[in-house]
């Protein structure tokens, strides 16, 4: 029953945070350090990439539609060579140029990183960190662009940005909203740019460490809260994208910023006290 409860809370928990720019890798950190959860089941490998193969379904379920437009029009461009003026060509092209840096830095630094920072006072200090960036992007970007006006060099730069978020504590999402910000995106642009660039860089990155653990003869031995995490991320996705998406429209992120500091601040208490 522990076990099932723990992974119903961190499935939900990765959902959440996954989506909202708050840093989910740093949360399951976080959160298990707080709860004193210290279970090698719950905080390993395993089941962390069980838990993003939820929020990738999210991902895929949500922007389906865009996804059935956008993967024959990005073949149909390399085949032609040529854009045609099609908005969703050149998205798609977009899209495969902010992934590249993600994809090399991805496999070049991920395993350094997932060794050297996983405690939680790092965390804390990260997510103080980067909550100051989204902060600036809130106020130095001109929030006047459309997606489809988003030029080849600031889709790199987001790619770029992106790649940051193999530090717990940064979040993928939040990183590539403020580098979307100051490029000039529109706040639900910056949103729905940063859910569609994740999505290739999320699959890539539950491939790779999946066939970490196969190559390593690592197996889930418990089925049943793997289920429940999986299935509580999926849900808890779905609902995080169409929330933020929804609250974006008329209002800023520095909510965000606020819960950020507020979560650094509590994990240092914790941290001292101990």
């Amino acid at each position: 029953m522990d076990h099932l409860f723990q992974a119903l809370v961190l499935g939900i928990v990765q959902g959440l945070t996954e989506f909202l720019p708050v840093s989910s890798s740093g949360h399951l950190i976080v959160v298990p350090y707080l709860l004193h959860w210290t279970d090698p089941f719950i905080t390993g490998l395993g089941f962390t990439v069980a838990l993003h193969a939820g929020t990738l379904l999210a991902l895929l379920i949500y922007f389906r539609e865009e996804w059935v437009r956008l993967v024959p029009a990005g073949l149909a461009a390399l085949r032609d060579r040529s854009f045609r003026r099609d908005p969703d060509r050149r998205l798609a092209w977009l899209i495969v140029i902010s992934t590249i840096p993600a994809a090399i830095l991805g496999v070049m630094l991920n395993d350094p990183i997932e060794k050297a920072v996983r405690q939680a006072s790092l965390v804390a200090i990260l997510l103080v960190l980067a909550g100051g960036v989204l902060w600036l992007a809130e106020r130095w970007g001109s929030g006047r662009l459309s997606v489809d006006r988003l030029s080849m060099p600031a889709a790199l730069g987001i790619g770029l940005a992106q790649a940051l978020a193999l530090l717990p504590g940064v979040s993928r999402s939040g990183i590539s909203i403020s580098a979307g910000l100051f490029a000039g995106l529109t706040r639900e642009d910056a949103a729905r740019y940063s859910f569609l660039m994740a999505t290739p860089v999320t699959a890539g990155a539950v491939l790779y460490e999946g066939l970490k653990l196969v190559r390593g003869g690592e197996a889930a031995a418990e089925a049943g809260p793997l289920a429940v995490g999986v299935v509580a991320a999926f849900v808890s996705g779905v609902i995080a994208i169409a929330a933020l998406l929804r609250f974006v429209r008329s209002r800023s992120y520095t909510v965000f910023v606020a819960y950020r500091l507020v979560l650094a601040a509590l994990v240092l208490a914790v941290f001292l006290t101990r």
